[in-house]
């Protein structure tokens, strides 16, 4: 990811995905505004006092996933004072539990865990907690705030929001327009959030019906199985939001084997296959809906602040948010030259 302007803000590679901080203050400001902000430092690129940080990530076994243990570990390296202590990854419960236990006993500084299970993993959350052992939340959440003392991730209720106004906006002046959804595994918290927005979206536009919906699995075949259904029942429809752009690779050969171009297609996550063929613009595929695996990053800086007990630069509070939930830009071809470099494989 492009280094930003960032006049000494904590995030550095997630800066293009969390969004700007507000300044705590500015250069107009009267000398008795200025005397009342804390004078607590602020985390920045200059090394600190060294860090080690615990890092319990995921199985690389999706794109995004394995994009989350990329940003993490690249994050890390950048600061010569942090030490990071990673797991091999696991998307098996009990698997991921006895690592984040061998990292409180290892007694790390900080601990930073994206559950396979939020719930599941909740009570290793707090018994690191109880040791004395800052836990950064990463994505899916832990059943209890006390289980961790901040949390970072996407906004999937976000995703379904804006890739549902970006369909709306397209087809506002078309009369019955006609939508279908290809979702990811609907047991899934996050895919009822997803689909809740895009519906929550299309409520402003009177003249949209979403006519079909289709679960699919975050896999390249399922995608591609999921979507032929979809297309074998709706012979005619004008949008299409996929959930995930890896199951979107599998979709769009569907489609294409089908010889179906009559629709605009909206993906979700931002890989770098959509965000190529977007700019290509020689598929229904038009834009994607970002779900940031830079969030990774941003967990790193937050570890590295909460180690240093340091604030986060840009802001006036003394310790670090509770929590942080980044937006869900959405990408075309007006601004895929922005976004492209956050693409991932």
């Amino acid at each position: 990811m492009p280094e930003t302007s960032r006049r000494g803000l904590l995030f550095g590679t997630a800066a293009v995905s969390a969004g700007a901080f507000l300044t705590a203050c500015t250069s107009n400001e009267p000398k008795e505004a200025a005397a009342a902000q804390s004078d607590q430092p602020a985390a920045d690129d200059k090394p600190g006092k060294p860090v080690t940080i615990g890092f319990a990530g995921p199985q690389a076994d999706h794109g995004w996933l394995n994009a989350i243990n990329v940003q993490a570990k690249g994050r890390a390296e950048k600061y010569s004072e942090v030490t990071l202590e990673t797991t091999e990854g696991s998307n098996d419960t009990a698997a991921q539990i006895g690592q984040v236990k061998t990292l409180i006993n290892k007694k790390v500084d900080v601990l930073v865990v994206l559950p396979a299970d939020g719930k599941a993993l909740t009570q290793v959350g707090l018994e690191a907690m109880k040791a004395g052992i800052p836990v950064v939340n990463l994505d899916r959440v832990f059943a209890s705030p006390q289980a961790y003392r901040c949390w970072v991730g996407g906004d999937n209720y976000g995703m379904g929001l804006n890739a549902g106004h970006y369909i709306g906006e397209q087809l506002k002046g078309k009369a019955s327009a006609k939508v279908v959804e290809l979702a990811g595994i609907d047991n899934l918290e996050l895919t009822k959030q997803r689909s809740q927005g895009f519906a929550d979206a299309l409520k402003n536009y009177s003249n949209i019906e979403l006519v079909a919906r289709q679960a699919a699995d975050f896999t390249v075949e399922s995608g591609q199985a999921k979507m032929a259904q979809l297309l074998q029942a709706q012979k005619q429809f004008d949008a299409l939001w996929n959930h995930d752009d890896d199951q979107g690779v599998g979709a769009l050969r569907a489609i294409q084997q089908a010889g179906r171009d009559e629709f605009l297609m909206v993906g979700g996550a931002g890989a770098k296959s959509a965000m190529d063929a977007i700019k290509a613009d020689n598929s229904v595929l038009k834009a994607t809906v970002l779900y940031p695996p830079t969030m990774a990053a941003s967990a790193i800086d937050l570890a590295r602040a909460l180690g240093q007990g340091k604030g986060v630069s840009g802001l006036a509070e003394m310790e670090i948010p509770t929590s942080l939930t980044l937006y869900s830009a959405v990408v075309t071809k007006e601004n895929i030259d922005q976004y492209l470099p956050t693409g991932f494989s």
